[in-house]
């Protein structure tokens, strides 16, 4: 995948396929570091342990459709060639957390990509999941909760046009002011 924000809708969607009502997408810089670390958290069915041993492996899914689950291998060889760091977290019934990190200076670092793009897609064709998005940095913090979203829309779904363009500009800024003069694909 060429950006972050394609594996963040990937993995998004294990999530959403494992019925997971609550999902947290993280993204933090470590300056001291030099990292990016990247971890989306769920509380779906989970992954039994026999499962999780493989989940790394392409030829390992729980899909149906085909016999071939790239999303996790990819996230996982685009943290290790930028220098990073995968690890994956899964009990049944429990949900799963996955954690990539990326050097930041890394020649092979993919671009963060359309991250405010994805991040509403997402919740415009699932807006019955609790998101929360967080991006932290040193200096800075942004938290989007569509929780507490909805509870201000007063009976506007969240999935509307309006709404999604003022939550996809709301993360657009919250990308810049948080990761802008550090990560250099920012504008």
């Amino acid at each position: 995948m060429k950006d972050i924000s394609l594996h963040l809708m990937d993995v998004a969607q294990n999530s959403i396929v494992a019925e997971a009502d609550r999902i947290i997408i993280s993204m933090r810089i470590l300056n001291n570091l030099n990292k990016l670390l990247v971890e989306i958290v769920d509380n779906g069915r989970g992954m039994d342990p026999e499962f999780l041993k493989e989940a790394a492996d392409p030829f390992k899914t729980s899909r149906t459709t085909r016999e071939v689950g790239l999303g996790i291998p990819l996230l996982k060889q685009s943290a290790e060639m930028a220098g990073g760091e995968f690890s994956l977290e899964s009990e049944p019934l429990k949900g799963t957390k996955l954690n990539a990190s990326f050097k930041i200076d890394h020649i092979d670092r993919i671009p963060l990509g359309d991250i405010a793009g994805t991040v509403g897609l997402l919740i415009k064709v699932n807006p019955n999941i609790s998101w929360l998005i967080r991006f932290t940095s040193p200096d800075n913090e942004f938290i989007l909760d569509t929780d507490e979203i909805k509870r201000q829309l007063d009976g506007v779904p969240i999935e509307d046009n309006n709404v999604i363009e003022w939550i996809q500009n709301t993360i657009s800024n919250g990308v810049k002011s948080v990761f802008g003069g550090v990560l250099d694909e920012v504008d």
